[in-house]
Parts: structure tokens; C-alpha cells; sequence
């Protein structure tokens, strides 16, 4: 008797297991296929997905937020009014918090153009948006005099680069793998549901079923009769 090698029988049991999805896919019937589909189908009209939205909502928190700390920063430093003028029209890179107000209204422009417009299904938009703030945040921490002004110095840059970073990370392992991972099921599903339609052909619609027309009754006896008469007789 030949013995199969171990190595053999581990192979074609990961070969087994490395399509559960195709297997349990074509386990299903072709009813529950086609209400994915459906689903699917239905996902793809609302134009976004749910986890792109969220996404989205977060980049218009941030801008929000970024707004709100740099408006209390007015205000803490003697009315709005005078240190608006003080910041914006006569801006002073060491000492303004004014860039870091723009850099937030540049990711958000950026980023809803590119993934809620666009529905761009790459990660070059948020690397450029990222790298840009990163190296733009860095080097206004360095060269400005920013840490002399209270807590401000220290918490619009810090909140800023944590924000840019947390939009990143969220749509490089969340927003991209999901939207991939459900169109790799839809077209899975779709695949299962031709073949199931091949092989198991539906059941006849009712436009598809045909009577035909009734007999007059009493035909057949009236036929039989002038059989009869037409008989020569002997």
C-alpha cells in the first residue's frame, strides 16, 4: 500500500481551506445570492460607501475643530477683532496661528475633492495632504516662537499633526480594505449566481406557461358521428 507523504496531505488540505469563501458561496441558493446582489447593487447606487462618509465626516471634524481652537486663540488674546487683524493682515509666520487655520481648510479641500468627489480609491492624495502638514508643522515648531505665547503654542500644532495622521490611518486600513474587500465578495457572488443559473435554471415565470385553447364540447362525438355516416355501407 503506497503512503501519501505528509507534506502532500498539508498542501491539499491549505488548498481545501483556501477557498472557503468561493465553497460556501455556491452553498448558498440562488435566492439568497440574488438578495446580495441586490444589496450589493444597492450599495453601489448610493454612489459612497458607509465607511467612506464616515471618513469624510471626520476630515469636516477636523476642520471644524482646528476652527474652533484657532477663534478661542482670538479671542484669549484680546478680542477677536483686533487679533484677527493682527494675525491675518499683518501676518507674521513666528508668531500667527493664522497657517495653521489654512493648512486644515487645505486637507479638507483636498480630501472631500478627492474621496468624496472623485471617490478616488487610492492613498496619494492623503500622503501628499499628510506630508505637507507633517513638514509644514515641524518646521513652523522649530522656526517660530510659537511656545512662548501659552498653551496655544503647544496645542493647535499638536492637535493638527494628530488629526493629519488619524485621517491617514483611517483610510489606509480602514476605508480602502473594506470597499476592496466588498467588491471582491460582489463579484464573487455575481460568479456564484451565473453558474447557479446555468446549472439550476429558475423556475418558469407564469408569462411562460401556455394552455391550449379549449375544445368545443361535444367536438369530438360530432367528429365520431360524421365518421360514422361517411362509412359506405355494405
Amino acid at each position: 500500500m503506497i503512503r501519501v507523504p505528509a507534506d502532500a496531505e498539508n498542501a491539499h488540505s491549505s488548498s481545501v481551506e483556501s477557498c472557503p469563501s468561493l465553497r460556501d458561496v455556491h452553498s448558498i441558493n440562488p435566492t439568497q445570492l440574488m438578495s446580495r446582489i441586490e444589496s450589493y447593487e444597492g450599495r453601489e447606487k448610493k454612489g459612497i460607501s458607509d465607511v467612506r462618509r464616515t471618513f469624510c465626516l471626520f476630515v469636516t471634524f477636523d476642520l471644524l475643530f482646528i476652527t474652533l481652537l484657532w477663534i478661542i486663540e482670538l479671542n484669549v488674546k484680546g478680542g477677536i477683532e483686533t487679533t484677527l487683524e493682527k494675525e491675518v493682515l499683518h501676518y507674521d509666520y513666528s508668531s500667527s496661528y493664522f497657517d495653521i487655520f489654512l493648512l486644515a481648510v487645505f486637507r479638507f479641500k483636498v480630501l472631500i475633492l478627492a474621496y468624496a468627489m472623485c471617490r478616488l480609491r487610492h492613498w496619494w492624495a492623503i500622503a501628499f495632504t499628510t506630508a505637507v502638514t507633517s513638514a509644514f508643522l515641524l518646521a513652523k515648531v522649530i522656526i517660530s516662537q510659537l511656545f512662548s505665547q501659552g498653551a496655544f503654542g503647544y496645542v493647535l500644532p499638536i492637535i493638527s499633526f494628530i488629526l493629519a495622521w488619524i485621517e491617514t490611518w483611517f483610510l489606509d486600513f480602514k476605508v480602502l480594505p473594506q470597499e476592496a474587500e466588498e467588491e471582491n465578495r460582489f463579484l464573487i457572488a455575481q460568479d456564484a449566481s451565473e453558474r447557479a443559473a446555468l446549472l439550476h435554471p429558475g423556475v418558469l415565470s407564469d408569462g411562460q406557461f401556455y394552455s391550449p385553447p379549449e375544445s368545443v364540447a361535444g367536438s369530438d362525438e360530432d367528429s365520431e358521428e360524421k365518421q360514422d355516416s361517411e362509412k359506405p355501407i355494405v
